[in-house]
């Protein structure tokens, strides 16, 4: 069981974990140790999540979330296969708490009638100043 917060937690079930071998530096390690993980948490069908919160975890999964509702996540960071599987697991945690926050609703406001005038004004002097940089001709 992941928990993600004290409401939340995700069940075993719902996620499955695959080892391949990682790219990068790690000489021969790399040719025969399964290290990088695949974490794949199953979030359209979890029923810890209400439908807000998977919304908003769709959202922020980008091209993670897969056609079929899951978010797959790979970590290669380590050449530790454990570590990994700790880095995946709490990436997932993290994205999903980030999910549970309900962003805050912006309330639209006007500029202050002072402000507008303000602004005009200013319009207005650049106006004159750039009218007042007419042809200058030789009247002599």
């Amino acid at each position: 069981m992941l928990r993600v917060s004290e409401d939340i937690s995700l069940e075993e079930w719902e996620l499955t974990e695959s080892f391949t071998r990682a790219s990068g530096p790690g000489g021969q390690n790399v040719n025969k140790v399964a290290t990088a993980v695949e974490l794949r948490f199953e979030a359209e069908r979890s029923p810890n999540l209400a439908g807000s919160v998977k919304a908003r975890l769709k959202r922020l999964a980008g091209r993670r979330w897969t056609a079929d509702g899951a978010i797959v996540l790979r970590v290669e960071d380590t050449r530790h296969q454990a570590r990994n599987r700790e880095i995946a697991r709490d990436r997932l945690a993290e994205l999903v708490a980030k999910a549970l926050v309900v962003p805050k609703r912006r309330v639209a406001t006007k500029p202050t009638k002072g402000s507008v005038r303000r602004r005009l004004a200013g319009k207005a002097q650049r106006g004159a100043l750039k009218a007042a940089r007419g042809r200058v001709t030789d009247e002599e």
